[in-house]
């Protein structure tokens, strides 16, 4: 392993998030180390960057304190994205989603104490905003949490706290709104709405909306994600450590527009799609009626600038999918 370069942790590394960031930051000239046991994450996703210098993969699960440890060895800064995401896969499993985000995150927690990391950024949740009514989110405003999972993120962050304070451990908590784009998994039972939407539609198949489709959500690019967690791992301003940030673009989009925007774009490459019917079904178990971020916070304190709006990232995440599943 080369010793001049920054060595950055990505937990959760062959996942959809993950991935970006290796590409990112391999890109910028970081060593990136990558602990992941494919649960949920995909070999392809990182099979660019296994026969390179600066990429390293430890298979591994954070479920294993032995695993963090190993993988946190020589490391300047973590970024951990490993989890069990999906609300209702937290409601059909709470325990096991408990080990993995509790559990899992507290292993990640000592061992990046113990291995002195400088700081520790880590994928917290708009979850954690839970049955709050205030919009847009605010980060010192949250409800009670209308979901396992987003119990367990909410877990996450006070944990995250008491290290800062008790160890001294750099922390950042980025709470994400509905993040989208390139390598977003479109199978499976718990895909996210717009790679399923976009395949659904490819394949002249209707999507089926949860209730009436006036939800809202602040639907997040995968660009913008990768700044965000740029801007934490980097910044110099000690009033914006140990602190979570919003995520988003703070803007809100409903899932009929969202559905809108997608044959809109796809039809330029099939105008069949733009014929497809939409169907409705029930509101969703532990459903958030509306999403929608305050992004002040992240501009004063990181210079977070959004990159992309919800046009900009559907458009480029249309033509990736159409590049890639067809």
């Amino acid at each position: 392993m080369s010793t001049s370069k920054v060595v950055i942790l990505i937990t959760g590394g062959a996942g959809f998030i993950g991935s970006n960031l290796c590409e990112y930051f391999l890109n910028k000239n970081y060593h990136i180390r990558v602990l992941d046991n494919f649960s949920t994450g995909h070999r392809h996703n990182i099979d660019s960057f296994l026969t390179r210098d600066d990429f390293e993969l430890i298979e591994g699960d954070i479920r294993s304190l032995d695993d963090c440890v190993r993988a946190c060895v020589g490391v300047d800064y973590v970024l951990h994205q490993a989890a069990l995401g999906s609300v209702p896969r937290s409601i059909n499993d709470p325990i096991t989603t408990n080990d993995v985000n509790v559990s899992g995150f507290l292993n990640m927690l000592v061992a990046s104490r113990d291995a002195k990391v400088k700081r520790f950024i880590y994928a917290a949740s708009s979850s954690t905003y839970g049955d709050s009514k205030s919009l847009p989110k605010v980060e010192d405003v949250i409800g009670k949490p209308l979901s396992p999972y987003a119990i367990t993120k909410y877990v996450n962050e006070l944990y995250a706290d008491i290290f800062s304070k008790t160890y001294g451990l750099e922390t950042i908590g980025l709470r994400y709104f509905n993040v989208f784009g390139r390598r977003q998994d479109p199978n499976g039972a718990y895909a996210a709405v717009i790679p399923l939407f976009v395949k659904q539609l490819m394949d002249l198949q209707s999507p089926v909306i949860n209730g009436t489709g006036e939800y809202s959500r602040d639907f997040t690019y995968i660009d913008n994600v990768i700044q965000m967690n740029e801007l934490a791992m980097l910044t110099d301003n000690p009033v914006a450590c140990n602190t979570t940030y919003n995520t988003a673009v703070g803007d809100r989009t409903t899932l009929n527009q969202l559905v809108g925007y997608l044959k809109e774009y796809l039809k330029v490459y099939d105008g069949r799609i733009a014929n497809v019917e939409i169907n409705y079904g029930p509101a969703r178990q532990g459903d958030i009626p509306h999403s929608l971020a305050s992004i002040d916070k992240a501009k004063d304190l990181l210079g977070y600038k959004p990159s992309h709006d919800i046009e900009e990232g559907l458009r480029e995440s249309v033509n990736w999918y159409w590049e890639n599943l067809k």
